[in-house]
């Protein structure tokens, strides 16, 4: 490659983070590979698998592992499977022999996309108590008392165990970038405690890694890679190697230890809450093998580390916190008990300032600005307020370099480099700003970060730097970092605030926080009913499929379902949330399924009101009982009728009877689906009530108890008919024609009414989403018809329905308010449907529209 072409193509300074190190196709030398299939078949070996298990045939592809393997080492490799949970699960064997009389193997055992991978090195006879050496490990490790002793001691404890020239603890930053906090190395090496090393040193796919799979060992940077054959599979993948002990080296990381001077290394991971914290590094300036058992006491003792570290740094985030709630607590009883309002939080800067740690506070309220400590002039605070506004959110906002996110501030960063933001108002926002002061603070990096990239022997990626010399670097502009529990206990004061000092403001601010307190209420009760609905949804769905032959029936058992329900929720909510009529329930049901037979369907008994939740529960039940009656029961022979009474017993409950007769004879089902579970079921599980069924030869019976406290007396009314639903059989066919205007804002709901219009007769659908769209439509070409949807998000569609109205074309509004929606006067006598809707729900409005009846 000419100087030219060097100095001109772009370097890809991301290279080492896509190096796909985990799929590399090869194995180190020490130790050898063998997968298998779920039947113990191989399917894949490194290349000194044959030669290791001294076998003359060097291909062992396809072969049983019973040919290669003592059938005791497998039974034994078998039961270590069995222990293996998660994804990321791994299991080791000590000194086993893999042939009768042979030499001991360590094996380290993992899954890989459906295979068995078994890793094979011979074990090493130390006489080694992992779990008892690194007990005593532990025991030293928790005399020491601060956390640089902690990390210092653990550092020395893993050099005694590993046996490394060099033992460092290396911690993260939040930028992916580490130093140096501990370290424990043999005299005559070059000290790297307190150096820093650039993100691009671990790249991310690396540290990522080091999450899953704990202990990495590199044993010889110069060993030659032996391969994994095949290197892909029947599929074309190559094999995930990423929960592997023996996996190769990316040759940038191999070429990044040689120039460190490093021979071999091992690596154990520390991790708090799941996530990397750290990492024991070890080096060694020589080729270092050590044994599956010892590395794996190295992995114990990281892990026992970690939980240590955890739970040290816990106790004193607790201990802060505790500290800061004590005050908090003080000093809100004192704005309580003083009646403050918002503005007057002022008078209480000096107190609220020692609840975090920091070197100055502001407050704007209402365009006022007040200041204590180290902090930006009156004028850079209006114009950090006016950052604030755009970037914070509802919750705290916290940086450690203002003048990074908002470059004015880099003029004052002296007095103000970091600010932690709580807004303690919602429109307009009011703020409460704690600022941190600059500390500059010199950096020493192992080598250049900065230092230019160049080309190099892998092509077009980052050659790893050859000099790692201390270099330093003076970083100004920033403050201490806001810690997590900074930022809790700001969330902490930030509600209290709210909840608090709002409370005490005036009659006005008291009415309005009121109103919006109840928004929410209702908002949150709502949110409660529509996710239990669409959770009793999502049953139905899951629970509906398994007897389905076909999706038209799939569908229309699912459709019934939901109407059922819809049927019930509109009887509810016409009494505002409301008990509803049992005799009303059975009866719609009943129309719902044989229209002007449904006298077929007798009820005796006197009418009750049932809770909610109760009515609910029933109308699922009554419609399977009425759907199944209809299907296979009495119901579906024209002779056929049902007999519903219910009566109160002694202790007051409701016990309803369903009796069968006039129709085939019945047999008990071969197999219970989700219909004759939610009869048996739904009433003892949700009402804690009973459900007895019995398949009588002459007609199915059933016996059901709703406790007392869903059951009310219903009032005292003249005996009357239900209301009369007209028969499907007695309309004529109901078809449109031309183009139909379908003016609804969600998207799903839009595409089903254009499905419905469609099997109606219509040529064509247009959809619109707003009244300016729905407008524009009608303008650019007239539709014979239109259904309308009330609630567009933003507005409703009366516009759109007094445009229709004036052009004479018919019309009918969709909702999901129920009875609660009027039609204004000027709209005349408009026919309304409620959501959902059916085919047969549409067909009827249609029906009733003027010039159709």
């Amino acid at each position: 490659m000419t100087d030219h072409a060097e100095r001109t193509q772009p370097l890809d300074l991301s290279s080492c983070d896509r190096e796909p190190i985990h799929i590399l196709g090869a194995v180190q030398p020490f130790g050898f590979l063998i997968a298998v299939s779920s039947d113990w078949i191989v399917v894949r070996a490194s290349e000194n698998a044959a030669v290791r298990l001294g076998l003359l045939e060097p291909d062992l592809l396809g072969l049983p592992l019973s040919d290669l393997i003592d059938g005791e080492t497998i039974h034994l490799i078998r039961g270590h499977l069995q222990a293996l949970r998660g994804p990321d699960a791994i299991d080791r064997i000590f000194g086993t022999p893999l042939r009768p009389g042979g030499t001991p193997y360590d094996i380290a055992l993992h899954l890989s996309d459906g295979a068995i991978v078994m890793e094979m090195e011979p074990s090493v006879s130390e006489h080694l108590n992992a779990g008892n050496l690194v007990r005593s490990m532990v025991g030293r490790l928790q005399q020491t008392i601060g956390f640089d002793p902690f990390c210092r001691e653990a550092a020395r404890q893993m050099r005694a165990l590993t046996g490394f020239d060099r033992v460092m603890v290396y911690r993260f930053d939040p930028d992916g970038s580490g130093v140096v906090i501990a370290e424990s190395a043999r005299s005559s090496l070059d000290p790297y405690l307190g150096l820093h090393y650039p993100a691009s040193d671990i790249p991310k796919q690396a540290r990522a890694l080091y999450e899953r799979n704990w202990l990495r060992i590199i044993a010889d940077v110069d060993a030659e890679p032996v391969a994994v054959l095949p290197q892909r599979d029947p599929h074309g993948r190559p094999l995930d190697l990423s929960m592997s002990t023996l996996r190769t080296v990316s040759p940038i990381h191999l070429e990044y230890l040689r120039n460190m001077g490093v021979a071999a290394s091992l690596s154990v991971s520390i991790l708090r809450g799941g996530k990397l914290w750290g990492l024991f590094a070890c080096h060694h300036t020589e080729p270092r093998h050590i044994s599956l058992e010892r590395r794996t006491g190295a992995e114990l003792f990281g892990q026992m580390f970690s939980l240590i570290l955890e739970s040290r740094e816990r106790e004193a985030e607790a201990a802060y916190e505790g500290s800061s709630r004590a005050l908090h607590d003080r000093l809100m009883g004192a704005l309580a008990s003083g009646g403050t309002s918002l503005e007057n939080i002022t008078d209480f800067l000096d107190d609220i300032a020692g609840i975090v740690t920091c070197d100055g506070i502001g407050v704007w309220v209402n365009g006022q600005i007040t200041l204590r400590g180290a902090t930006p002039t009156a004028e850079e605070f209006t114009g950090l307020v006016r950052f604030l506004n755009r970037t914070a959110t509802s919750r705290a906002f916290a940086t450690q370099e203002i003048g990074a996110v908002h470059p004015p501030a880099a003029d004052y960063t002296e007095r103000a480099a970091g600010l932690l933001a709580i807004p303690i108002s919602r429109a307009p926002r009011d703020f409460l700003v704690f600022f941190r002061t600059e500390i500059a603070r010199t950096v020493t990096w192992a080598g250049n970060p900065e230092k230019p990239a160049s080309l190099g022997p892998n092509g077009l990626r980052l050659t790893p730097r050859k000099s790692f010399e201390a270099w330093t670097e003076v970083v100004r502009g920033q403050s201490a970092p806001w810690s997590a529990a900074d930022l809790r206990i700001a969330e902490a004061l930030r509600i209290t605030l709210l909840e608090v000092i709002l409370r005490l403001t005036d009659s006005a601010e008291k009415e309005r926080k009121t109103a919006q307190e109840r928004q929410e209420l209702l908002i949150a009760e709502l949110n409660h009913r529509v996710r239990n609905i669409l959770n009793l949804i999502r049953g139905i769905v899951a629970q509906s499929r398994s007897r389905a032959t076909s999706v038209e029936e799939f569908s229309s058992v699912i459709g019934e379902r939901i109407q059922a329900l819809a049927r019930a929720h509109d009887q509810i909510t016409t009494t505002n949330w409301g008990p509803g009529s049992l005799r009303d329930l059975i009866t719609l049901e009943a129309e719902a399924y044989l229209n002007q037979q449904a006298v077929r369907v007798r009820l005796e008994g006197t009418d009750v009101l049932l809770e909610p939740q109760a009515f609910s529960t029933l109308a699922l039940v009554i419609h399977e009982l009425m759907t199944n009656s209809a299907k296979y029961g009495a119901l579906s022979e024209a002779a056929g009728q049902v007999d519903v009474t219910w009566e109160r017993d002694p202790s007051d409950c409701l016990v309803i009877h369903w009796c069968e007769s006039g129709g085939p004879p019945v047999k008990p089902p071969s197999r219970r689906g989700f219909g004759t579970t939610l009869i048996e079921r739904s009433i003892p599980y949700e009402l804690k009530g009973e459900a007895e069924i019995s398949y009588a030869l002459t007609g199915l019976r059933g016996r059901f108890a709703v406790p007392a406290r869903y059951v009310r007396p219903a009032p005292i009314a003249q005996p009357q008919a239900a209301p009369g639903r007209e028969s499907m059989l007695d309309l004529d066919p109901i078809t449109l024609s031309g183009t139909v205007l379908v003016v609804e804002d969600n998207m799903i709901i839009a595409l089903e009414a254009e499905e419905i219009l469609a099997s109606l007769g219509a040529s064509a659908i247009d959809m619109a989403g707003s009244v300016h769209e729905a407008l524009r439509q009608i303008e650019a070409a007239r539709p014979s018809f239109a259904l309308l949807d009330v609630n567009l998000g933003s507005e409703t569609s009366l516009p759109v329905a007094r445009r229709l109205l004036a052009s004479g074309i018919p019309f009918v509004f969709a909702t999901g308010y129920g009875e609660s929606f009027r039609i204004p006067p000027e709209l005349g006598a408009v026919m309304m449907i409620k959501k959902p809707y059916t085919a047969d729900t549409l067909r009827r409005a249609l029906a009733s529209l003027p010039g159709r009846q």
